[in-house]
């Protein structure tokens, strides 16, 4: 019935136009209100929108600011630091610095250095010469024969599939001009992580995504001849993440190409939805069983897995695993539960996993107590923006940081939230051709470099005015925190370190540690 009186909204003007009437002013208002009265009577008679039916035509304004209220909150309303998830602050800095424009800030912070949580940098009143260079970190303990060199500062995780081969070429070309290493996300090493030979950094998900046999199990042939392609630098099994810990990658059906199903090895015409957990092993000794075999297929590149921080039981219960094969993996990626580019139920991005900072202190103290911090290196994943973001990682415990959001910024993103619509305005987040088409390689892959590079200089000029010559070189100390009115505490007070193996003995365990301790077990979760 609608699509009657939408057709009559049509014909019925162009039929007394067709009949040759006068065009007087009676005929256009006629015109004009006909179409109106169709729209009002199909509002009136419709059972669907209470809204519509009460006050019919009008009450269609309701949708249509409704559809542009983010738009208008964004540009009109939020200022410079409310806006969320990331503050227009921020994102005006990334695109700064991707741009190559002046990112200095005149007339002073517009934070609020007397509120609760406020957090700065100690300097030194004798600061280091800035000499430039390029940090890096070594990835690859003792059983690893291939290590790697790595930046401070890399692309987390995002498959191709979430974000489309424009998106992924542009960062992967990026990473390749700027030196730093390019995560492929769970969806698989597609063709457009390869063409212009970046760093590579495989993420092994619970699909298997690009190793997986025809029952989506764990296939040691393809993963060997993938893993030894001289790009492919580390890998690294998600055992969770923290915008969905607990449930599985998601990629829905609109988003899923012919090609994409290839690289996946997975049919058509459905959401491709990743097991909630690995088939692959199913205990903690299980997981570093499978590190190892994966070392070794590698030809021994350094191996780790990521995870976000739930019950910290079971993240003990990996270290007593470690501790009783003697298997560790040469990294670790902590995920916050904030979230971050993944689209994830509303519950899960809001109320599920420990938040980065809490997960990053716990994993950092629980390798220092069972005295195995020196032979793995901890990644934090989360949102890093300005190198003082960087830094503020390094001080809670992070060895370098990747960063999805930020690149994404870097790229053009304009966070309009729509990336899991296959609707993104910029073409980072979609597949659609027509959209996808609109973001230039040769363009954005020089943004994503700029960022990476500004990033770096920024973090050697904080490291020389805080009188500290290297990264390695930050400790807790150097970071403060407003915790409350003028109670101010510096990182080392906040969060107290643990003593070195002091969880291998009950009488050196902490008090608060034991309890979780005790349920840790190497042969369950």
């Amino acid at each position: 019935m609608r699509q009657i009186f939408a057709v009559l909204a049509v014909l019925v003007p162009l039929l007394i136009w067709g009949l040759g009437l006068i065009w007087s002013p009676v005929n256009w208002l006629f015109i004009i209100a006909l179409p109106l009265l169709i729209l009002g009577a199909i509002d009136y008679f419709q059972h669907k929108h209470s809204i519509r039916r009460l006050y019919p035509l009008i009450g269609r304004f309701r949708y249509v600011f409704e559809s542009v209220r983010a738009e208008i909150q964004q540009y009109f309303v939020e200022s410079d630091t409310n806006g969320a998830p990331v503050s227009r602050e921020f994102r005006s800095l990334i695109y700064q610095r991707a741009k190559g424009d002046r990112d200095t800030r005149p007339f002073g912070t517009v934070f609020d250095v007397n509120r609760d949580g406020y957090e700065w940098l100690n300097h030194s009143l004798s600061p280091k010469e800035i000499v430039k260079h390029e940090p890096r970190i070594r990835f690859g303990g003792p059983d690893c024969i291939q290590p790697y060199e790595a930046s401070p500062l890399n692309i987390s995780a995002m498959s191709y599939g979430s974000l489309s081969k424009n998106a992924i070429m542009a960062l992967n070309k990026g990473a390749k001009a700027g030196g730093f290493a390019h995560n492929t996300g769970e969806g698989g090493l597609s063709p457009y992580h390869l063409k212009y030979g970046g760093d590579i950094i495989w993420q092994i998900g619970t699909g298997y995504f690009g190793c997986r046999d025809a029952h989506g199990n764990f296939d040691p042939g393809l993963f060997e001849e993938k893993s030894n392609l001289a790009v492919v630098k580390m890998i690294e099994v998600k055992l969770s993440q923290g915008a969905k810990p607990g449930h599985g990658g998601i990629l829905p059906a609109v988003k899923l190409t012919e090609e994409i199903a290839r690289i996946r090895h997975v049919p058509m015409g459905e959401d491709v939805v990743s097991p909630a957990a690995h088939s692959a092993f199913s205990t903690p000794r299980g997981l570093l069983e499978f590190v190892q075999k994966l070392r070794e297929l590698s030809g021994c590149k350094p191996v780790g897995f990521k995870l976000c921080i739930g019950r910290k039981e079971e993240f003990l219960g990996i270290c007593k695993a470690m501790l009783e094969t003697g298997i560790t993996p040469d990294f670790i990626t902590v995920d916050g539960g904030e979230g971050g580019t993944g689209a994830a139920p509303t519950e899960m991005t809001n109320s599920v996993g420990t938040p980065l900072r809490d997960a990053l202190i716990f994993v950092n103290r629980a390798l220092i107590g069972v005295g195995l911090r020196d032979r793995i290196r901890i990644i934090a994943s989360g949102k890093v923006f300005s190198a003082f973001h960087l830094l503020r990682a390094v001080a809670l415990g992070a060895d370098t940081v990747n960063s999805a959001r930020g690149m994404m910024f870097a790229l053009g993103c304009i966070q309009s939230r729509s990336c899991n619509t296959d609707r993104c305005p910029t073409g980072i987040a979609t597949q659609n051709p027509s959209r996808n088409r609109a973001l230039v390689v040769e363009d954005k892959y020089q943004r994503v470099a700029n960022f990476h590079r500004e990033m770096m200089e920024n973090l050697l000029e904080l490291l020389a005015l805080a009188g500290l010559n290297k990264l390695a070189d930050l400790e807790p100390k150097h970071i403060n925190q407003r915790v409350r009115g003028t109670v101010i505490k510096n990182y080392a007070e906040l969060y107290p370190a643990i003593a070195r193996r002091c969880l291998l003995s009950d009488s050196d365990r902490p008090v608060n540690w034991r309890q979780d301790w005790a349920k840790a077990s190497a042969e369950s979760w």
